[in-house]
């Protein structure tokens, strides 16, 4: 990219040049979206499988953070991980609108695992 357009890394040009062209791609798709956005239907069989599949994306993220974690989640015992998270899912499914109770009772489990332990 820098020989392309034949700009040194540390000039600002250089950086806006970057900052550009993400954006570019960002407003592009997003554009994109907005255009088809009338041809798509919400229950056709395409559209309930690139749902099934982004909400199977986000669980094996979460996953994955949980069993397989970076930094300081790392110091965390295993156990301790998967209590809090068994108790915010059971919050978050037995309460009506429980994301939020789910979110403090997992949060406040973790800070208390990490004072204790």
């Amino acid at each position: 990219m820098e020989s392309m357009l034949n700009l040194s890394k540390n000039s600002s040009l250089w950086m806006w040049s970057i900052l550009g062209l993400a954006v570019l791609g960002t407003y592009l798709w997003r554009g994109l979206g907005v255009a088809l956005s009338e041809k798509l239907t919400q229950d056709s069989p395409l559209f309930r499988w690139i749902t099934c599949v982004t909400y199977a994306m986000v669980a094996a993220l979460v996953i994955r953070i949980i069993v397989l974690p970076v930094g300081l989640l790392a110091e965390m015992p295993l156990a301790a991980r998967l209590t809090a998270t068994g108790v915010a899912l059971v919050i978050m499914l037995k309460m009506t609108n429980g994301l939020v109770p789910a979110l403090m009772a997992g949060t406040s489990l973790m800070m208390i695992f990490a004072w204790v332990l």
